[in-house]
């Protein structure tokens, strides 16, 4: 009897969706925040140790990232092409095609934040994560993934120009200046003292609690700022109703589109599986510290929810997803005569 048949009947669905505690604690803020906003001096305090922590954050980015091993990943260009692809060229596209049904529906803020989603770099460690549960090509899908964000610093900004001004936002010069010196400073900082901060840096797993304590600061001063422009009375229930379905439809579509296409192509399923899921993923954690350093703060929580929700469901979705994968991949590999005849196929 196979491993696979002695643990028997599996779990239902719901009990294999593990809670992420990071994006639970992302939605407690901006709900404390939104019933306890800082005021005044504090307000002043919260911003200036929001822009500390950034800093902090895209300079972590920085040194934890190898450039030696992203070197070594980029003889496979049309993987990693096809991945920057989808992120910053086919996503967007996709959003502008439905653009028309989306200022027919939603807010403008909304429109803006669904906008502002579209060319947002992937994201990195649930891609890397996803990819080794669902037996992908990890090394692809790490140096995609790290390209990704590192392109995204210099690229989102770029598009940002572009598409955002559909959704009536204008980015100004300083703007992109403040993304620099927040963004795009550290991280290059990082690089090249990471010679001597790498090893202290991987060899403190729990410095990832820095990481989270910025996106989740970054939140609470959003939707705080956002509180005391009085941003939510532009929003209501059923805005979020019309704006959950959309949301969906995209993520549906793009993970059948970045596996159906790379099939057409010819890549293998390792690649497939690395490109579904770099190729889908939005980063939360570049998307939302990027926002508020180039938009008004008075605009950030409403621009940033529709990623927020996105996150979640991505999350989910491709969760279920790639233990479906593993699962298929396992039963093959057990079968009799493992190893003979092509890789499983998908239905």
């Amino acid at each position: 009897m196979s491993r696979h048949e002695q643990r028997g009947p599996g779990k239902p669905w719901f009990r294999r969706i593990r809670i992420d505690w990071f994006v639970t604690a992302i939605c407690i803020s901006a709900i404390m925040a939104s019933i306890f906003p800082v005021r005044g001096g504090g307000s002043v305090v919260l911003d200036g140790a929001t822009k500390v922590l950034i800093f902090i954050l895209f300079y972590l980015y920085g040194v934890r990232l190898e450039p030696r091993e992203a070197m070594a990943g980029l003889k496979h260009w049309r993987l990693h092409l096809l991945i920057l692809a989808f992120t910053f060229a086919v996503f967007p596209l996709v959003v502008f095609a439905i653009h028309p049904i989306l200022t027919h529906v939603l807010t403008p803020a909304l429109v803006a934040g669904v906008l502002w989603l579209s060319i947002l770099p992937s994201t990195v460690q649930s891609s890397i994560n996803f990819t080794s549960i669902a037996r992908g090509n990890v090394a692809g899908a790490i140096v995609s993934a790290s390209a990704s964000n590192i392109l995204g610093v210099i690229l989102t900004p770029l598009l940002a120009m572009f598409v955002m001004s559909t959704g009536g936002l204008v980015i100004h010069a300083q703007s992109i200046l403040d993304l620099c010196v927040q963004l795009l400073l550290p991280f290059v900082l990082g690089q090249l003292t990471r010679r001597w901060t790498a090893g202290f840096v991987l060899g403190h797993p729990r410095l990832k609690y820095v990481d989270q304590l910025s996106i989740i600061t970054v939140v609470y001063n959003a939707f705080s700022d956002g509180m005391n422009e009085g941003i939510w009375h532009t929003v209501a229930l059923a805005d979020i109703g019309r704006l959950l379905p959309i949301l969906f439809a995209i993520l549906a579509f793009m993970l059948w589109f970045t596996w159906w296409l790379p099939g057409r192509l010819g890549f293998n399923r390792k690649d497939q599986i690395a490109i579904q899921f770099c190729g889908t993923k939005k980063s939360l954690a570049t998307g939302v510290p990027m926002a508020s350093v180039l938009f008004a703060p008075s605009i950030v929580p409403l621009l940033v929810l529709p990623l927020m929700i996105f996150h979640m469901v991505q999350l989910i979705a491709c969760g279920v997803i790639a233990g479906r994968y593993a699962r298929k991949d396992e039963a093959w590999h057990e079968a009799p005569g493992r190893g003979v005849g092509p890789e499983p196929a998908e239905d």
